[in-house]
């Protein structure tokens, strides 16, 4: 991998290049206003020379180093004007160019798309890994590669008295262009996953923006010159993460419009691989179908990450966790329901774990607000009753009881009751 080039100094040059031809300017008011005759004014005449000689000999020098300055600062390191043979244009003239690519992006994708696929990467990643349900796998992989991007930055810092002399741990270990795929059931947290790695590699300095690139495939493919479109949506993701859903679709209806996608981005893969991290995630037997059709995947993807489907109990949570959100609490005989409803649910084709939760969710909502203002809900609780048998704490045990506490319609309020969840699949799903 290539050292990188330090950025000419913008001001420098230009206090440079307004010195030089400022130079020969004053030298020459300075000889016509002097008091000494000028044939007599050997100092102003060597003045004068020095500093014409100076201007014909730095001029074309000094020109191309403002030339330098303005390519490496004000154009980004990864924008479109970042090419050799436009060294020579003016800024008029390059702005003219940029102008005329966005209107070829524009036509090929709106400037309202382009912003409704850019999101941003984890702020808090650690936290909101350790946040999710399950996973523990996935979690764990997660958690080693954020280890290593840890421990090479620390040795990056160790070794800056040898930076001169080779690269850096970061650029010599190459966590840096590591392309993953995903690979499992709808709703099991592959987008989350996704942002959080981004955030992990923006906090270790792999990626210069925290953000996510988020498309599916079917966006890749649709419509003409789909390898312009992707280069252009490639490029977005530049300094970030691509994640790419529902990757197998490229290769699903029109075949040539799948392989112009598919063979762009295998090329930037390898060609800018330290400039962006491909993120491709589906269904398990699809995704191997997609991988399969191009050997380019396989030699490019370092990781490989199962999401397995959620259990019962692991559902349970993501539901009582999702209504905490809408400030809602779940009562005992709600979460037994709901428990029943997911063992239905999972016989579906349709199952789709978080996403299936989530939905029920949504109607069990609509169920309790319509339950909440007709006055029907309600819920009971057994607790038990604390007795006052202290001489015999066995007669005690043995004897416990317990009673039975009913809660009105408005105590429910803010409380998901058994009556709000229905524990039939819903199979009016076509």
């Amino acid at each position: 991998m290539k050292r990188k080039q330090r950025k000419t100094n913008y001001p420098l040059a230009i206090i440079l290049n307004t010195a030089s031809t400022v130079m020969p300017v004053l030298s020459f008011m300075y000889l016509g206003i002097a008091d000494v005759p000028i044939s007599k004014n050997t100092v102003g005449l060597v003045i004068c020379a020095v500093s014409l000689i100076q201007w014909l000999v730095l001029k074309i020098p000094l020109k191309l180093m403002l030339e330098k300055a303005i390519e490496d600062n004000e154009y980004d390191e990864f924008g479109r004007n970042k090419s050799k043979h436009l060294l020579g244009l003016t800024r008029k003239e390059r702005e003219q160019i940029d102008y005329q690519k966005t209107a070829q992006m524009e036509a090929l994708i709106s400037t309202t798309a382009l912003k409704n696929i850019i999101r941003r990467g984890s702020a808090d990643p650690e936290g909101d890994l350790s946040s999710l349900v399950g996973l523990a796998d996935v979690k764990k992989k997660v958690l080693e590669m954020a280890a290593r991007m840890k421990f090479e930055k620390e040795m990056n810092k160790t070794d800056k008295s040898k930076k001169k002399q080779q690269l850096s741990a970061v650029q010599q270990y190459g966590m840096n262009g590591r392309h993953f795929c995903f690979y499992g059931s709808a709703g099991t947290g592959k987008t989350t996953i996704a942002r959080i790695i981004a955030g992990f590699l923006y906090k270790y300095g792999y990626i210069k923006e925290n953000k996510c690139v988020e498309v599916d495939g079917n966006f890749l493919k649709a419509g003409e010159m789909t390898d312009t479109k992707t280069k252009l949506i490639i490029e977005q993701a530049y300094g970030g993460v691509l994640f790419i859903d529902e990757a197998y679709t490229i290769i699903d209806g029109n075949t040539n419009y799948g392989k112009a996608a598919i063979a762009t981005l295998i090329k930037e893969m390898e060609d800018n691989r330290d400039k962006f991290t491909v993120i491709l995630a589906g269904y398990k037997n699809d995704m191997k179908r997609l991988l399969d059709s191009n050997e380019g995947f396989k030699s490019r993807i370092k990781e490989y990450l199962e999401f397995p489907n959620y259990s019962v109990s692991e559902m349970q949570e993501i539901f009582v966790s999702m209504a905490k959100s809408h400030n809602l609490t779940v009562s005992n005989e709600a979460l037994e329901r709901f428990a029943v409803r997911c063992v239905n649910e999972m016989r579906l084709p349709s199952f789709g774990n978080g996403r299936t939760a989530r939905n029920i969710l949504d109607e069990v909502i609509d169920k309790h607000a319509f339950n909440y203002g007709t006055g029907h809900l309600s819920r009971t609780e057994t607790i038990p009753v604390e007795s006052n048998n202290e001489i015999e704490p066995n007669i005690q045990e043995a004897e416990q009881k317990f009673k039975e506490i009913t809660y009105s319609n408005e105590e429910c309020k803010f409380v998901i009751c058994g009556c709000d969840v229905d524990t039939n699949a819903n199979c009016k799903v076509l």
